[in-house]
């Protein structure tokens, strides 16, 4: 009997703008998922928060995409949304871009991550939530975690790692996707992780096609048309036992390299690895947040986490994210802190060009 690891994540309503998300609307969310334990469609589940997102994490037995537990969670986001309502909190029911339920949560608005594997005898598992940032902030740590033996020494050393890994890459602006292999087309790879907006990492295989890692790809401004909030994006990572090691996976956010996100969707800034009870971008929104979350998977259920960023080790990488964010603001509405112009197609920027189309005049 195989587990399946659904991460599924939104933000429908947070404290005082696009800060934190109410511990009341956690709370529902944990109403919701319990009735689902007692009921037996879940193993096991924790919720947590990254800002102001609502990051569900669930075990079960009924493998992806299932209909049921996607529906669990969008049930559990909409009473969330209606107590954000009653609250007024901002942006209640943001991230939900229907308020009917269709098959599959996917393309709804919600992030989802989610991978079904056999358990071994020990299944460390890490899960990975963002805020203020989009999918693509997870290809440079994600390739070097398992790409790069300079993070990860168990690719040259460990037998069960020397042969490599496969990556499913989605292209989120042609609706299509590519998979290659490590290290033997590394530089091709690149070529494509390097434009962050538009090629994601999905999913990562061992050669053999053991699941190894999966993240939420969905694009929220190319499913609504405008910009509603970033995408905040979750990963699951597997660990240990042919994959890499706990401290390998964690070792990539120890730099803290430029995302996309931050105020409005639209600046670049540092990623800032923090646990969970500092997850809180409140400077100019942000910067951007990530948190790890360790567990140890034992017949489909979680157990008690581990708050990988909990670790005095990451406070200079704390120290210098809010370093570059200084460097950063300081540029205020120039690149390369605001995004550039193909990325703020879904901003203020159309209407500003729009309005002075009448007065662009052709050089001679």
């Amino acid at each position: 009997m195989k587990t399946t690891i659904s991460v599924i994540k939104a933000d429908v309503g947070s404290i005082s703008g696009h800060l934190v998300a109410h511990p009341a609307l956690l709370e529902t969310c944990d109403e919701v998922l319990g009735k689902a334990l007692e009921d037996g469609l879940l193993e096991d589940y924790y919720i947590t928060r990254c800002g102001d997102d609502i990051d569900m994490i669930m075990t079960h037995r009924n493998g992806e995409e299932n209909e049921e537990v996607h529906e669990t969670a969008f049930n559990a986001f909409m009473k969330a949304t209606e107590l954000a309502r009653e609250l007024k909190l901002y942006g209640a029911g943001q991230d939900l871009l229907s308020d009917t339920f269709s098959g599959n949560i996917k393309g709804m608005g919600p992030g989802v991550a989610e991978m079904e594997f056999k358990e071994r005898p020990s299944d460390p598992v890490i899960v990975f939530c963002c805020d203020k940032t989009e999918p693509g902030a997870f290809n440079l740590p994600l390739y070097r975690l398992f790409a790069d033996p300079f993070n990860t020494a168990g690719l040259t050393i460990d037998p069960s790692m020397h042969d490599g890994f496969k990556f499913e890459v989605f292209d989120v602006i042609e609706h299509r996707k590519v998979i290659m292999s490590c290290p033997e087309e590394s530089y091709d790879l690149l070529a494509l992780l390097g434009s962050t907006g538009r090629y994601v990492i999905k999913r990562i295989f061992k050669k053999n096609g053991e699941i190894a890692a999966s993240m939420s790809t969905e694009r929220l401004n190319l499913m609504a048309g405008s910009y509603v909030g970033k995408d905040d994006p979750a990963a699951i990572v597997r660990a240990q036992s042919g994959f890499p090691s706990a401290g390998e996976v964690v070792e990539p956010f120890a730099f803290p390299h430029l995302v996309s996100g931050w105020m409005r969707g639209s600046h670049n800034g540092p990623l800032m690895p923090t646990a969970q009870y500092d997850a809180n971008p409140i400077r100019f929104d942000g910067p951007p947040r990530v948190i790890g979350l360790g567990f140890s998977i034992a017949d489909a259920k979680l157990g008690m986490p581990v708050d990988l960023f909990d670790d005095p080790a990451f406070d200079r990488t704390r120290q210098q994210a809010s370093d570059i964010a200084d460097y950063m603001r300081r540029h205020g509405p120039f690149e390369p802190h605001r995004l550039p112009s193909e990325e703020m197609e879904y901003t203020s920027l159309p209407g500003v060009l729009e309005k002075l189309e009448s007065r662009f005049e052709k050089m001679d």
